[in-house]
């Protein structure tokens, strides 16, 4: 009788006679993860690098938290959004914190005939509308702004996403980084002054990415008529290092010879 080490089942992983089609849908945890379903390239070449199927997830939710709402959604997303309108799908904005400006989303490609606003003032409204959309699977992409969403509602919409093949993109405070969260992707955005976004990949469907992704980004038509020193407002900030000790010194001279002058 052949001994248990020599049955397969005591092979190590590695050298396991694993079929082809199953090889391949194995996921190894230090590997980034195959997508789920289809992706859209986010149009940053960085990160794409470095999320799953190389693009923003369909089928899924997707996390962005920033400090502030309404600070950098465009931006971040103003490559991406432009293509599925051109593809003629809609894009819906739940409970965005200003008025969407038209001739702005004009601008970045995204026309007003395409655009679905819901003015939705309460977190339950919010959450009703979102789900109401992903469910009806209307959209090319979904925008909603969701602030105190708690980790039960989140869960709902993730399993309604899932039947959703468009984008589902939700907004929320930074603080929300220590609250459980279904979304399969979770990104916090910051900026720099010299017009960057700052991205963390808090969590994705593979490592962890512990460095920050720059991606040079100036807002609007800016990006013509904005000057070398503009865009390089970071040389002259406390964000830099050498910048922060400038500001930071005192002429001990200067000092005196004011004091004299006084007295």
């Amino acid at each position: 009788m052949p001994s248990p080490s020599a049955e397969p089942s005591a092979l190590p992983p590695s050298a396991a006679p694993w079929p082809r089609r199953v090889a391949d849908a194995l996921w190894r945890g230090h590997e980034i993860g195959a997508p789920l379903a289809r992706v859209h390239p986010s149009g940053w070449d960085a990160l794409d690098r470095e999320l799953p199927g190389g693009g923003w997830p369909c089928r899924a939710l997707t996390e962005v938290l920033q400090a502030r709402a309404g600070a950098h959604e465009w931006r971040l997303l103003a490559p991406c959004l432009p293509r599925l309108a051109s593809a003629g799908r809609r894009l819906a904005l739940v409970g965005p914190p200003w008025v969407p400006h038209g001739p702005g989303l004009q601008q970045l490609g995204l026309p007003a005939r395409q655009l679905i606003w819901v003015q939705a003032d309460s977190e339950a409204e919010r959450l009703w509308a979102s789900e109401q959309l992903i469910r009806a699977n209307a959209c090319g992409a979904l925008l909603a702004w969701l602030p105190q969403a708690s980790p039960e509602a989140l869960r709902r919409l993730q399993v309604s996403a899932q039947g959703n093949d468009g984008l589902v993109l939700l907004f929320r405070p930074r603080a929300a980084r220590h609250q459980a969260s279904p979304a399969p992707l979770r990104l916090l955005v910051q900026h720099s002054p010299d017009w960057a976004l700052r991205v963390r990949l808090l969590k994705r469907r593979g490592p962890p990415h512990d460095s920050e992704l720059r991606l040079p980004s100036v807002p609007g038509t800016l990006d013509a008529v904005i000057t070398p020193r503009l865009r390089a407002l970071g040389r002259w900030t406390p964000e830099s290092e050498e910048a922060a000790d400038v500001v930071g010194r005192t002429d001990p001279s200067r000092s005196e010879r004011r004091q004299r002058q006084r007295a």
